[in-house]
C-alpha cells in the first residue's frame, strides 16, 4: 500500500502480474475477509485516472467481477502482448507457461475446470477459504525454507525457454515480464529483447518500472523517492 502510495502522482498505469492474493474466491454475494485499505488504495488509483491492469495468478485464478465492479480494475486472464510509448511487451503471470511439471499442468488444468468452481461454490465460505488457505500455505511449505528454488540457468529456467521459443515466432516484442517465479531476473535475450522476472512483495519487494525510454528492476525501501 505505501508503494502504491508512493506513485499514485506518477504512473500512467500499474500491471499486477498475479499472485497478489495467496487465495482469493468470489462467491455471488461473499469476498474474502481482509485485504480492505489495499483494495482501497486500487479503488483510489483508478478514481484518480491510473490503469490498474491484474493478471490472475495460481493462487487468485478464481476472481470473478468484483476487482472491476468495485474498484475498476482491469483483469487479464491470459498472457496481453502491447505496445507501451513505442516499445512491445509481452506481460503474464508465467503459470504453464513452459513449466513441464505434469502434475502442475494437471492442477492447473482441475483449478480452471468449471465443474470445480462449481462444485467448490457448493461448500460454505467458513470451510472453502479456509481450504484455500491451507492449500496455499502447504505448497509454500513443501519448498526449501519456504522459499522458490534459484535461478536454475538460462538452459534450464522454464520461463526463459520458452521466452526464447515464443521470441523467434514474435522477434518484435522488446520485454518480456513475468511474475511466478518469485526469483529477481534481467536477462537480455537478444539485442532488443529482454526478459524479467519481478521477483516478490516477501522478500525482495521488487518491481519493473518503464519510464517511456528505460526498463528498470527496483526494489522498494521504506522512504525513498520512487522514480
Amino acid at each position: 500500500m505505501n508503494f502504491l502510495d508512493s506513485i499514485k502522482h506518477k504512473a500512467a498505469a500499474v500491471y499486477l502480474l498475479g499472485d497478489i492474493f495467496d487465495f482469493w474466491y468470489e462467491f455471488k454475494l461473499v469476498v474474502p475477509k481482509g485485504y480492505t485499505r489495499f483494495l482501497g488504495k486500487l479503488s483510489e488509483l483508478t478514481d484518480m485516472g491510473v490503469e490498474v491492469h491484474f493478471f490472475v495468478g495460481n493462487h487468485d485464478l478464481w476472481c470473478d467481477d468484483y476487482l472491476t465492479e468495485e474498484c475498476g480494475v482491469i483483469i487479464h486472464r491470459n498472457p496481453l502482448t502491447t505496445e507501451i510509448y513505442g516499445k512491445e511487451f509481452y506481460l503474464a503471470h508465467g503459470d504453464g507457461l513452459g513449466d513441464p511439471d505434469k502434475k502442475f499442468k494437471l492442477l492447473r488444468y482441475a483449478f480452471r475446470s468449471k465443474t470445480l468452481r462449481t462444485l467448490f461454490s457448493t461448500l460454505h465460505p467458513r470451510w472453502s477459504i479456509e481450504l484455500g488457505l491451507s492449500w496455499a500455505k502447504r505448497s509454500r511449505l513443501k519448498r526449501v525454507e519456504g522459499k522458490e528454488p534459484e535461478y536454475m540457468g538460462e538452459d534450464k529456467e522454464f520461463l526463459v525457454l520458452y521466452t526464447k521459443e515464443y521470441l523467434q515466432g514474435h522477434p518484435n516484442i522488446n520485454y518480456f515480464i513475468y511474475g511466478h517465479r518469485h526469483i529477481e531476473l534481467d536477462l537480455m535475450l537478444s539485442a532488443t529483447a529482454r526478459v524479467l522476472i519481478l521477483g516478490d512483495w516477501i522478500s525482495y519487494f521488487s518491481y519493473a518500472v518503464f519510464d517511456g525510454e528505460n526498463l528498470f528492476l527496483e526494489n522498494f525501501v521504506e522512504g525513498e523517492t520512487q522514480f
